[in-house]
């Protein structure tokens, strides 16, 4: 077999191999509020005309996704992260042979960070950290380039235009960005102002949307991922979440889960000193700066630290490694796999599930009746049903944890609503249907919030809707079924229900 055919088997493997850990993996209930943020931005701006709690460049770009895949958009977003991981890979190889890493020590970095659990975990849940992982890798390919004395302005401009809308995706990958742009302005051979120009257009799309609807954007960029998981530990049995002293441990944990760690002790005992090098190592140190602001940490903000760090390595290998160090990153890779592996084993295939479930609920639906939004927690799964969700719950169980965050006025003003108000909001615009169950421990969720969902339609007199399945269920009005006429409500448990175009 030639070399070509090869590399295509070897990409093509690895793009089969991604995709089926997409499809296995268990669903996880982080991946609530992307899916419904996608499908709703088709036709509506994020932030002005729905919550949102990140930067908004994804969900306008995965919207076409969304609308592609229709009934099955959940299941496509997956497989669109799937395939960004590929992007992220082979990336990471290209940008090492563009910092002058030979073939070889270039395509070991690239398989060492596809089997890191960062990326793994990343690539395999419709969440938002494929998209930004793969715009920093890919911007490396123009950055490192320009340190080989080939600097061009369309390669200047696409490191702009890449790192700015990794961060216009996440908004920790605005350190790595600004890294950059200060170190552009030290080097000016990597042409500043052609990448301040590539950077305009996704700083632009967010100025634009804080226009549009300021409170509401500082709210979701700011405010709330500062102020949530204070709100919703320290009042629970977890509150040792919050310890600033286990972040490191935490960092350390999900870097030795993969290659990640031994890299670092093979980078800092070799003390690079090549500009390619150390211009990798201080993006990868803002990008684990930007992982460690947050409290607690997850293992998924590390992945913009990854594609550099992994760079690095390959500019760092020698020709042959000691065996000491094979078996520590073949001990650590196999550490990095373990954890997708024990996830797509330990249950159904992920997609199968969803699938199934989605047809279950959509038959029920039909059946009730039910044509108006749907109050969840899970809205991820309406997406096969063809209801739309109430948008009080496009953000899935995130904002509706939240114990104190927002007045109940301010509420009402951004389409919110938490566990403390349901019953007032509820009272006055009540949904078409509640579906529960989404939100549990097989979705990595909290049983106990659905439960609060739940407590008030049976509270309310609703009806139970029969239906197929184990984990969802269905109340709708007990007067009629669900559709999208609005009446008015006064008292929840005795009068009649309505229900609201969201």
């Amino acid at each position: 077999m030639s070399q070509s055919a090869w590399r295509a088997s070897a990409i093509a493997a690895l793009a089969l191999l991604f995709a089926l850990l997409a499809i296995a993996r268990p669903i996880d209930h982080d991946e609530s509020q992307y899916v419904a943020a996608a499908i709703l931005s088709g036709s509506a701006l994020p932030f002005r005309d729905f919550a949102y709690l990140q930067t908004p460049l994804q969900p306008l770009l995965f919207a076409p996704f969304a609308a592609l895949f229709g009934a099955f958009a959940w299941q496509g977003l997956r497989l669109v992260n799937a395939a960004l991981g590929l992007v992220a890979v082979l990336c990471v190889h290209r940008a090492a042979r563009e910092a002058g890493a030979s073939q070889r020590a270039a395509t070991i970095a690239a398989a060492l960070f596809a089997t890191t659990d960062i990326l793994l975990f990343s690539i395999g849940v419709a969440r938002n950290d494929a998209l930004p992982g793969a715009l920093v890798a890919a911007a490396l390919i123009p950055i490192l380039r320009a340190t080989q004395g080939k600097a061009t302005p369309v390669g200047a401009f696409l490191a702009g235009l890449l790192l700015a809308s990794a961060a216009a995706a996440k908004i920790s990958c605005a350190f790595p960005a600004a890294a950059y742009g200060l170190y552009t302005l030290w080097h000016r051979r990597h042409l500043p102002l052609w990448v301040a120009a590539g950077a305009l257009a996704p700083c632009l799309l967010v100025v634009g949307l804080w226009i549009a609807a300021p409170q509401d954007f500082l709210f979701g960029v700011l405010i709330f991922p500062s102020a949530a998981p204070a709100d919703y530990y320290a009042a629970g049995e977890r509150a040792w979440k919050l310890w600033a002293a286990l972040k490191p441990v935490d960092a350390l944990k999900f870097l030795a889960l993969g290659p990640a760690l031994p890299a670092l002790v093979f980078l800092s005992i070799h003390r690079p000193r090549s500009e390619p090098a150390l211009l990798c190592l201080a993006l990868a140190a803002a990008a684990l700066i930007a992982a460690l602001l947050p409290t607690p940490i997850w293992r998924q903000y590390l992945l913009p630290a990854l594609p550099p760090l992994f760079v690095a390595l390959a500019i760092m290998l020698p020709e042959r490694l000691s065996g000491a160090w094979k078996m520590a990153f073949l001990i650590f890779a196999l550490a990095g796999l373990a954890p997708s592996l024990s996830a797509v084993f330990a249950g159904k295939p992920a997609m199968a599930t969803a699938t199934r479930e989605m047809a279950t609920l959509a038959a029920a639906m039909d059946a009730a009746g039910v044509t108006g939004p749907v109050a969840t927690l899970a809205p991820q799964f309406l997406a096969g049903t063809g209801r739309a969700v109430d948008k009080r719950f496009v953000t899935g169980p995130f904002y509706f944890r939240a114990q104190s965050l927002l007045s109940q006025e301010e509420e009402t003003a951004r389409n919110l609503v938490s566990a403390p108000r349901l019953a007032d909001s509820f009272r006055t615009r009540p949904p078409a249907a509640i579906l529960v169950g989404g939100e549990g421990a097989w979705t990595s969720g909290d049983s106990a919030l659905d439960a609060m969902l739940e407590a008030w339609a049976v509270h309310a007199g609703w009806r139970r809707v029969p239906m197929n399945s184990d984990r969802f269920r269905l109340y709708v009005p007990a007067d009629g079924t669900g559709n999208q006429a609005t009446r008015s409500r006064t008292d929840p448990p005795r009068r009649r229900s309505s229900s609201f175009s969201a």
